[in-house]
């Protein structure tokens, strides 16, 4: 029997390199995608129960209402994300608008009223996680679009 342990083999010059590579760089974003995509539904039903963790379901109903259907519509991309993610990918752009509506909501809908500074620091907080994770997932959906065509 021949000693192979002496041997170095350099995995450059093997013939699937290119190959190789290129499923271990959809791997990485599959995950990072999946990862996004469970973040968006938890910050949805984050969104939507918020009322009641900030304690601002009796003093503000019209946020409240705000948030949870908010947080709902943000709750169903994510799940949407996460069972069909080749589908709903086109929709990502939507998670960032919704970022920026949870960011001013409280000064436009309870423009009648001044809202108090915990729903204001609650909303401003999910709607700049809400935001990021839109420009991220956008951004990943525009990467896995340019990956797909040929000379991009």
């Amino acid at each position: 029997m021949s000693d192979l342990s002496h041997h170095t083999t350099d995995i450059t010059s093997h013939p699937d390199v290119a190959e190789m590579r290129e499923r271990y760089a959809r791997l990485v974003s599959g995950r990072r995608a999946a990862a996004l995509d469970g973040i968006v539904l938890l910050t949805g039903m984050y969104a939507a129960i918020s009322p009641w963790v900030v304690h601002f379901h009796a003093t503000s109903s019209e946020l409240t209402v705000n948030n949870l259907v908010i947080g709902l519509v943000l709750t169903a991309i994510g799940l949407g994300l996460t069972r069909a993610p080749e589908r709903m990918y086109q929709l990502t752009w939507t998670c960032a608008v919704i970022g920026v509506w949870l960011v001013i909501s409280p000064w436009v809908v309870t423009a009648g009223h001044r809202a108090s500074a915990g729903p204001i620091w609650n909303n401003v907080v999910i709607g700049a996680v809400t935001l990021a994770l839109g420009l991220a997932a956008t951004r990943l959906a525009m990467g896995a679009g340019r990956e797909q065509r040929p000379g991009a």
